[in-house]
This record gives structure tokens, C-alpha cells and sequence, in this order.
């Protein structure tokens, strides 16, 4: 998460707000009470996160190991909690709609971070491909609502910005912040034509950078099997 968001949330919050944080696994948030995650308690802090110095107010107790996607509700009632965050995990999961309905039912305001398309569709990030080897989604938010594509395998072969180009962003162009209260609208964009695909993939929010844009896809070529 951005450092600076991570200030704002805890100076917006008070001492008795009820925080959960979903799929915080790899640098929890400490501010949490709860924390949703599929790994466990016991391996929390991967990405540089020194829990042995960590003021955390989560526990052992409060940390729930289960996976996010399963499509049973979370073990938590209605707006139980006054915050949720949810940082660099959507574009990691299978169902991350399923996971934003979630969160607005148990929670009444939350901060969603992902990487954004700037950074993800830049070559060179981990290797000789686009983006993030691991991740599945491309993400959005567009008037307020949280848009979703699937990161479709012709993105390593064009319509991606070329190797550096992730290094030149700053720090809140890497990332789509999304600030919520009471609900949000999500959605999953779907692409019939590749045209509407490759029109999609061109159109990036928050630069102006030139893509590799490639050759022009097949007339009325079908990039999805029924």
C-alpha cells in the first residue's frame, strides 16, 4: 500500500473503529483488527514487514484463514466494521467481484490499491514479459466504479508499453486507489471482437506514453472459445 494512503486511513480513523484488512498477507496492515487471508497467521510479512517490531492490533484470534473466492459469506455480520482495506489482492484472485460484494456487506467504508494499467501493462516488470507474472486482472476505476478485464495473453505480443516505461511513473501512477463509503459499483468488462479488446487495452488511463501497438488483429478473428 502506499505509504501515504496508509497515513490517511489512520488519521481518519479513531481508536475504536473496527478495521479489517483482506488478503493482507504479504504486509498486513497493522491498524487491522481482523485479517482475512487464505495463508496463515503464523507466515504473515512477506514483502519486507518485520513482525517482531509490528504494533499490531490483529492476533492470532483474529486472524481468519480461509479463501476469499469460495462464495460462502465471510464469517462476519453485516457492517460489522466501520473500515476495510483491500491492497494488491484483487488483481491476484479468481473472483475479485465476489470479494467486492464482501466487502461492502461486512464493512460501512474501505480504500481499495491495486497496481494500475500504466504499471501493469509495462514490459520488463519481473522478466521478459508484461506486468506481473501473477496477477490476472487489469484494473480500472472509471467514475467511481471499480472496472475489471481479464489480462488477456496477446498483451505480451502488443499493446503494452516498452521495457523502463514502469520506472518512469511515479509512485501514485503505479497504483489505482479506489476510497469508498456505504457501497461502490463493480463491474468485469467483457470482449466479444478483438477490436474491442485491442481498443480497450489502448486506452490507459493516466499517461500519454506510446504503446507497442503491433500489427492489426484478423478481420472479425475470434480471440475466445465458447
Amino acid at each position: 500500500m502506499r505509504e501515504a494512503s496508509a497515513d490517511a486511513i489512520r488519521s481518519r480513523l479513531s481508536e475504536d473503529d473496527l478495521v479489517l484488512d483482506v488478503g493482507g498477507w504479504g504486509s498486513p496492515f497493522d491498524r487491522a483488527d481482523w485479517v482475512l487471508d487464505l495463508l496463515p497467521h503464523e507466515t504473515r510479512g512477506l514483502y519486507g514487514y518485520d513482525r517482531s517490531t509490528a504494533d499490531e492490533r490483529f492476533t492470532a484470534e483474529t486472524w481468519v484463514q480461509r479463501d476469499i473466492c469460495d462464495h460462502l459469506p465471510w464469517p462476519f455480520s453485516d457492517d460489522q466494521f466501520d473500515f476495510a482495506i483491500c491492497s494488491h489482492t484483487l488483481e491476484d484472485i479468481r473472483d475479485p467481484i465476489w470479494v467486492c460484494h464482501e466487502l461492502q456487506r461486512v464493512a460501512r467504508a474501505g480504500y481499495i490499491e491495486t497496481p494500475s494499467r500504466a504499471e501493469e501493462q509495462s514490459w520488463g516488470l519481473q522478466g521478459q514479459w508484461v506486468g506481473w507474472s501473477h496477477h490476472r486482472w487489469l484494473v480500472d476505476v472509471v467514475d467511481g466504479r471499480l472496472r475489471f478485464a481479464m489480462k488477456p495473453g496477446v498483451l505480451h505480443e502488443r499493446d503494452h508499453f516498452a521495457a523502463g516505461h514502469a520506472a518512469s511513473l511515479d509512485e501514485a501512477a503505479r497504483v489505482v486507489e479506489l476510497w469508498w463509503e456505504c457501497s461502490f459499483d463493480v463491474e468485469e468488462l467483457l470482449f466479444v471482437e478483438p477490436e474491442e479488446l485491442h481498443a480497450y487495452l489502448r486506452d490507459v488511463p493516466g499517461t500519454d506514453a506510446p504503446l507497442l501497438t503491433g500489427a492489426a488483429p484478423p478481420a472479425r478473428a475470434r480471440w475466445w472459445h465458447r
